[in-house]
């Protein structure tokens, strides 16, 4: 056989296969596109094919298909958090927003530090969270939690086991990132007490200001 006949026959193979695939993806978009439609999570590839019954490749394409359908439309098709889902485009946001947005969705200043925390040092104890911050923490990682933008980790093999926590896959949605390695470095230090510099008088002599170490404190109410 000739390398012609070969490579005639290899290609004649890959047209074949490529129109097996495009009709298989022809027939699941619809199906790939209603599971993407009721999901509450993103979805990869591997498991779409799982629910479809269909070749990964195959699926592949469905995706593409399905992005390039609704390419400029209000719903766009996002790969985000390690898979697919379907949501609205930037431009419909404000609209969405009005419609959709309950009270208080908006985090405070120390929940979205809590959080960072979390997010960089994950799996993180409330223990060190507080070491890093300098005040109780209770209450801004109960909020947390209570939005399910993190989780727990299981229990550090420490003396008293205490509690771990992580980022969830919404904390990911939440701000756009696909994984955690989309994350800008930071380097935060663990017990290293801030410093404010405050008066200290002696006897009639000016005030001079010098840096004491603050302590763990008490969070209000308010820093939810």
């Amino acid at each position: 056989m000739s390398t012609d006949t070969v490579i005639a026959e290899a290609l004649a193979e890959a047209a074949s296969e490529r129109e097996e695939l495009s009709a298989v993806a022809e027939r699941i978009e619809p199906l790939v596109e209603a599971l993407l439609f009721i999901a509450g999570e993103a979805l990869d590839q591997r498991r779409i094919a799982k629910l479809v019954d269909a070749d990964e490749k195959a699926v592949d394409i469905a995706l593409v298909k399905l992005a390039e359908r609704y390419d400029g439309r209000g719903i766009v098709l996002r790969n985000i958090a390690g898979g697919f889902r379907l949501g609205t485009a930037p431009f419909a946001r404000d609209v969405v927003e009005k419609y959709l947005l309950p009270p208080k969705t908006t985090l405070s200043s120390p929940a979205l530090e809590t959080l960072a925390i979390v997010a960089q040092m994950q799996p993180v104890t409330k223990g060190e969270i507080e070491s890093i911050r300098g005040v109780n923490s209770d209450s801004v990682v109960n909020t947390l939690l209570d939005r399910s933008l993190i989780c727990e980790a299981g229990r550090k093999e420490v003396v008293g086991r205490p509690m771990q926590y992580k980022t969830t896959p919404l904390f990911l949605e939440s701000f756009g990132l696909n994984s955690l390695e989309d994350m800008p470095d930071l380097e935060v230090e663990i017990e290293r007490p801030r410093e404010l510099a405050l008066p200290l008088i002696a006897g009639d002599a000016e005030p001079t200001m010098e840096p004491i170490a603050v302590e763990s404190g008490e969070e209000s109410e308010t820093e939810r």
